[in-house]
């Protein structure tokens, strides 16, 4: 397999990690490109001691980690520093958090993306952990219509804390519900059996509320083409528990903090 090809079997996961972890589409693709163009200057940069995927997320982490806050909006990544510096979780715990929750992803893996060791690196996930635990519980509306991944939802839902205001299985019902209560997060499948879409279902909600989504899908390269507008937040099927919990968290947080830079959030 050739380098191109083995950069594109792995880029739409680590598009989905980018995004996670700015909270921002372009900010995330942002980074992603920079890591592209680092590596065709350098392909030495692609240290594969843990395989190919392992060592791409590392020149994205290097990348990352490098970039200083810029106030200078014409900057490529002054959205992504400014929210940075505004984050109640600090950075490196919630790469660690992510890269084993979200991208499944060993300690020793972690530790060879990080530059850390697996110490380090437990002891990263678990200051994301605690971290993440502090943020306000909300009202969830799941859209789903697969009864056990319903129910799977639900309780894992629960277990973080958050209230769950219904389970819609249609994009009638979805819409029915978040109307006689606005929540706080949505988790949403994106093809429903009867035929309708929770993604259009979604995008009609946010036409009359802002509210932070996470997509579950069972085929998550469809929604990463490149073109706009693409979901955020994007979970595969069949997914772990802590892999919900790390982007609804994410989700959640960057909503939060999102608000925090409205002058009259507070109103």
């Amino acid at each position: 397999m050739s380098r191109s090809q083995v950069v594109a079997e792995h880029l739409p996961l680590l598009r989905r990690y980018a995004r996670a972890l700015t909270g921002n589409q372009t900010s995330g693709d942002a980074y992603v490109a920079a890591m592209l163009e680092a590596l065709l200057e350098d392909p030495a940069l692609l240290d594969e001691q843990h395989g190919p995927r392992a060592g791409l997320f590392k020149i994205f982490a290097q990348i990352w980690n490098s970039v200083s806050v810029n106030e200078n909006s014409d900057a490529p990544f002054a959205q992504a520093a400014s929210e940075r510096r505004l984050s109640n979780i600090t950075p490196l715990p919630r790469q660690a958090f992510l890269l084993l929750s979200l991208e499944g992803f060993s300690e020793e893996e972690v530790g060879f993306i990080l530059d850390r060791n697996a110490a380090d690196v437990r002891q990263l996930a678990d200051t994301a952990g605690r971290e993440m635990a502090a943020e306000i519980a909300t009202d969830v509306l799941i859209i789903e219509d697969e009864t056990f991944i319903a129910m799977d939802l639900e309780s894992l839902v629960k277990n973080l804390g958050h209230n769950v205001i219904g389970v819609a299985r249609t994009h009638t019902d979805a819409v029915a519900m978040a109307s006689k209560k606005k929540p706080g997060l949505i988790l949403a499948d994106i093809q429903l059996a009867d035929g309708s879409s929770g993604l259009d279902a979604v995008n009609e909600l946010l036409k009359i509320f802002e509210v932070p989504v996470v997509f579950i899908t069972a085929y998550p390269e469809r929604f990463l083409t490149g073109e706009r507008p693409e979901p955020a937040f994007l979970i595969s099927k069949p997914f772990q528990p802590a892999m919900v919990s790390a982007v609804a968290s994410q989700a959640l947080f960057f909503q939060r903090n999102s608000r925090s830079k409205t002058p009259n959030a507070a109103a």
